[in-house]
């Protein structure tokens, strides 16, 4: 049985643990605050950009675009989100696991896929299993801005244009909830399914739909990865929180638990110091 003195020992480092946890609890929730505002912010950007091109896709004129066209798929790209760093409970492994899980479904051969990753988390997991990654971005800020991913982004997209994708897709966490994130597979290109639906806006294009359609579709693609990262960093700081106030409500059970064992250990040597005590008075008589 550990003495006293450990047990003391181990109710302090728990207590400072506890500290620490609930600490980084409370800077992940400021910040999925935050994250969360910038997300919702950003959505009405990629809705408009996505009305304009869906009224000129679905219009009858002749303008067109290879992104809006499917083509037979060689080779197929993934854009993974994943964090720089861990302590937010499943949140890596589970979109890690889902995707390697569907790569090998879909794929005989690294040579049919390409991964675009974002994080040191991922990064490291798919270069250590040897994984085909074309590009990597690490170290982004916890509230990014677009100029942040501009250059993976644009040149992802270029890939595509380039013929060096067929398809592309982006992977990462949905966030539902502080408790809940969603795995999530968005087919970003082609844009196969960008004119469903209607609209009721009539729009007049200057100097022509063709040269809007050019212009937009890039961008509007663009969008979409950066929208996908400001998810995935709400889904980040959720899960962190998560995960620390689970920590903390631990080190409270341990603490508890402990300063029971140290004070039935306290007890049990008073009791003892009382018996030798009481029994050497008596040998005196």
């Amino acid at each position: 049985m550990a003495s006293m003195r450990d047990i003391k020992a181990r109710i302090t480092s728990t207590k400072k643990t506890k500290q620490i946890t609930k600490a980084m609890q409370m800077v992940s929730a400021a910040k999925l605050n935050r994250a969360q505002s910038n997300a919702q912010s950003f959505l009405p950007y990629t809705e408009k950009i996505r009305e304009v091109v869906a009224s000129i896709a679905s219009s009858s004129t002749e303008a067109t675009h290879p992104m809006l066209q499917e083509r037979p798929v060689k080779k197929t790209g993934y854009i993974v989100i994943t964090s720089d760093r861990g302590l937010a409970g499943g949140y890596n492994a589970s979109l890690t696991r889902s995707l390697l899980k569907t790569i090998e479904q879909r794929h005989k051969s690294p040579d049919e896929y390409g991964i675009v990753v974002m994080g040191r988390i991922g990064r490291d997991l798919f270069k250590k299993r040897n994984l085909p990654v074309i590009q990597e971005i690490t170290g982004l800020p916890d509230q990014p801005d677009f100029n942040d991913i501009k250059n993976i982004a644009r040149t992802t997209v270029e890939m595509f244009a380039d013929g060096i994708f067929d398809e592309l897709y982006v992977w990462y966490n949905h966030f539902v909830s502080p408790l809940t994130q969603e795995v999530t597979e968005q087919k970003l290109l082609p844009l196969t399914d960008i004119g469903e639906g209607t609209t009721t806006t009539t729009y007049e294009y200057e100097p022509s739909e063709q040269a809007i359609l050019e212009r937009l579709l890039p961008q509007y693609a663009e969008s979409l990865i950066f929208g996908a990262l400001l998810d995935a960093k709400a889904s980040e700081f959720g899960a962190r929180m998560t995960a620390m106030s689970a920590a903390t409500d631990n080190a409270t059970a341990l603490i508890d638990d402990l300063t029971l064992v140290y004070n039935r250990a306290r007890q049990a040597a008073i009791t003892q110091e009382i018996t030798e005590i009481v029994g050497g008075a008596a040998a005196l008589e």
